[in-house]
């Protein structure tokens, strides 16, 4: 069943975060997602929203996921991630 991840970060370090973003594409596709959405200027309808970038992106299942999420290239990268920007990352269930 499709996942989607839910990443609403908010950039403190451009230049950390660029360098993540340099290494992103090249190990996301290997494992199968597909980039759906990145957005520094999110429209709120409704409530406020803090951040400064949401992404969203889809993978095949959980398992295809985590394969990207814990594989070893992007543990390394996602360190300059973490160094650049705060947030939260949310892991939703797609509908059957």
């Amino acid at each position: 069943m499709t996942v989607f991840v839910v990443a609403q970060l908010s950039i403190s370090d451009r230049e950390a975060y660029g360098r993540y973003e340099a290494g992103f594409m090249d190990i996301f596709q290997k494992y199968r997602g597909n980039l759906l959405a990145v957005d520094e200027a999110p429209v709120a309808v409704e409530g406020a929203w803090a951040a400064t970038r949401i992404v969203l992106v889809s993978f095949p299942d959980a398992d295809a996921f985590n394969e990207w999420f814990r594989s070893p290239e992007y543990v390394e990268l996602a360190e300059h991630r973490k160094a650049g920007s705060k947030g939260s990352i949310l892991l939703v269930q797609g509908l059957a």
